[in-house]
């Protein structure tokens, strides 16, 4: 019932008051992230320190998001194979997943750490120091390094908090790390005169408090409880959090290359400049926390749009996904406007908060604003537009949308355009690259849009099948191995009701979804196949999917094929799981004879519906399809259908007797 109402809530309540319930906490909590990132600057400019110690942090930053890379990608991962968790019930393999990504972190942070002792110099000019800014990089980093396994800590783990159901304590933990930040900057600076080691000091000190604060908070989970053996590897679980954790790690890499060749082409040029290498590099890195504000104001907008855009898409309401995404862009555009007309009118306000007075560095700085954030409303309607892809199950296309603005264009024309117009070809790089992303989005949102219809739904009520107590089947099976029909003649046989499409008309009658739109879950199969199942509506689909296959069976005796109901019914003592399969040449004159397809076509069907079903199976229950420890009876479906129903019954009566 509550799951109803929530459902009525997304598909019915005005999106302009689901915007505002789900977007304004997710905004606040990625403003309060992006203070960890801009006080220290703030405090660095505005003492002795001056450019020179903005341009030292500017040098350490794109290091320390190689390590948040990880830490996100472990985490992120973790919090996404939760979420599927919590979908089929499963404690066992959520803990150890978790407690995974913790012991790996951990792991990779403290060799993250050698190495970047060992390389700490070759790093530190390769990220763009200067024989003037080096020393000071150096002390900066030292003290941020050292304590890297509590920066990755803390993040992986905050992650997961969010996926727990507890966004709130989520936030808590960084807005307390970022206080401290912010409380203890002027006084180690300022008030202990200790300079840039202080500014460092004060980051490490937050980032031990929102650890503190997240490892209370793995005291009293809701979903999951940590034990010694949820950190003992276990690979086949961490390959999961591996693959639903990627993009993210691709995302922070890709910012990661276009820092380091921006620091590199800035360095390059600017002492080529009159501003020198220095001043470049210490504006850009100022330039960048303040683009991360706007952005995080649109990526916290777009995430609250997220459960709105899935449940609507998933119910195939697409004038409601067109109306939440017209609102989104419109308060987009507007966010990129007002910023856009801030730092072509203004600049010296945001320039002078984080001090250095310096003529040649103010000039700079208010050219870098005018040219690099020209048009920055574009660069926020394209990662929204990322964003809003993920939103409505397409990881592709948000994939294509991320990189091709950032790594496709903006990289190469970082590089080319300073050989022609000199450090100012490295800041209009920035809006070139805006305009030719912002075109390929386009491009992607009208494909998008053009297939997308309303469907009318359909009124008509299936009511569940009447029933006796009894043993509950599941029939798994290979395509073309005729399971389908199987499954129907032994209902008809032991005369009790047979569930194949029943299941998807009832599962989109309760949720309110579509029905072809929970069918075709687990027909598709790329590279991002993982990210898709997790993405919100899917989930929906799943959830909706897996409520109605247990309300099949505790209305009693039945046959249940596909969908991974042997799996969802696991704890049922009833069930009874069959996997129906047969030697590839007899299933291929099966799908011949039934589509009329050729041998090589029917071939390559079988072989991608049975890799489907399998892709699909491993990620719903976390284990191998067609395995036979997995089932009560396999049998081979060669010996005809009837002969094989006959079977299947025989064993029925054999051990229900």
């Amino acid at each position: 019932m509550e799951n109803q109402e929530n459902n009525k809530f997304l598909g019915e309540e005005k999106i302009s008051k689901l915007l505002l319930k789900f977007s304004i906490p997710c905004i606040l909590s990625l403003l309060i992230s992006s203070l960890y990132n801009i006080v220290d600057q703030i405090f660095i400019g505005n003492s002795e320190l001056g450019y020179l110690g903005n341009a030292a942090t500017g040098v350490v930053y794109p290091i320390t998001i190689i390590a948040v890379a990880f830490a996100w990608c472990f985490g992120d991962g973790a919090a996404a194979y939760l979420s599927l968790c919590q979908g089929r019930k499963d404690t066992k393999n959520a803990h150890q997943a978790i407690g995974n990504s913790i012991l790996i972190s951990f792991m990779i942070s403290i060799i993250f750490l050698i190495l970047g002792f060992i390389f700490k110099d070759q790093l530190l000019y390769l990220f763009g120091a200067s024989s003037q800014s080096i020393n000071l990089a150096r002390d900066y980093y030292e003290i941020i390094l050292a304590a890297i396994p509590i920066y990755m800590l803390g993040n992986s783990m905050n992650a997961v908090i969010r996926a727990d159901g507890a966004p709130g304590f989520s936030m808590l933990a960084t807005a307390s790390g970022a206080l401290f930040n912010i409380i203890f900057d002027p006084v180690f600076i300022f008030g202990f005169n200790w300079g840039i080691k202080g500014a460092a000091l004060a980051t490490i000190l937050g980032q031990i408090v929102t650890l503190i604060v997240s490892i209370i908070y793995y005291t009293r989970t809701k979903t999951f409880k940590l034990h010694r053996d949820s950190f003992s590897i276990n690979m086949s679980v961490f390959k999961n959090v591996i693959k639903l954790g990627i993009s993210t790690f691709i995302t922070q890499m890709s910012i990661v290359i276009i820092s380091l060749v921006c620091n590199i082409m800035l360095a390059k040029y600017g002492a080529m400049s009159k501003y020198g290498s220095d001043i470049p590099i210490a504006v850009i890195g100022i330039t960048m926390k303040v683009f991360s504000i706007v952005i995080n104001i649109i990526v916290g907008i777009i995430l609250g749009a997220q459960p709105i855009l899935g449940y609507n898409y998933g119910a195939k309401n697409i004038a409601r996904v067109k109306e939440t995404f017209k609102k989104v862009v419109i308060i987009s555009t507007i966010v990129g406007i007002v910023s856009t007309i801030i730092f072509e009118t203004s600049p010296e306000i945001i320039i002078g908060v984080f001090g250095s007075n310096e003529e040649l560095y103010m000039e700079f700085a208010v050219l870098t604003f005018r040219l690099f954030l020209m048009l920055i409303t574009l660069t926020c309607l394209i990662k929204m537009s990322s964003i809003f892809f993920q939103a409505v199950g397409e990881p592709f296309k948000a994939a294509i949308v991320s990189l091709t603005r950032d790594i496709v264009f903006f990289v190469p024309l970082v590089i080319i355009l300073p050989k022609y117009y000199g450090i100012k070809g490295a800041l209009i790089a920035g809006p070139i690259a805006d305009l030719f992303g912002m075109l390929v989005t386009i491009i992607l949102l009208v494909h998008f849009f053009s297939h997308l219809a309303d469907r009318k739904k359909d009124e008509k009520n299936l009511a569940f099948q009447k029933t006796t107590s009894g043993v509950i089947v599941t029939i798994a099976r290979m395509h073309g191995s005729q399971g389908k029909a199987i499954g129907a003649l032994v209902a008809k046989k032991l005369n009790i009701p047979y569930y194949y499409k029943e299941m998807t008309a009832l599962a989109a009658q309760e949720s309110g979804l579509d029905r072809e739109f929970i069918s075709n879950i687990n027909h598709r199969q790329d590279i991002l196949h993982d990210l898709y199942l997790t993405t919100s509506p899917v989930k929906y689909a799943i959830e909706a999917q897996d409520k109605v296959i247990k309300m099949i069976a505790e209305r009693g005796s039945c046959v249940i094929v596909g969908r991974a109901a042997d799996y969802v019914l696991r704890n049922n003592p009833n069930v009874v799981r069959i996997f129906i399969y047969a030697p590839m040449e007899y299933r291929i004159k099966n799908i011949m004879k039934m589509y009329n397809d050729t041998k090589a076509k029917a071939k390559k069907n079988i072989e991608k519906s049975d890799k489907n079903r399998a892709h699909y199976y491993a990620m719903i229950a976390n284990q191998e399809w067609g395995k036979p420890e997995n089932y009560d009876l396999c049998i081979d479906s060669r010996i005809g259908m009837e002969k094989t129903a006959d079977i299947i019954v025989e064993y029925l009566r054999q051990i229900t007797n």
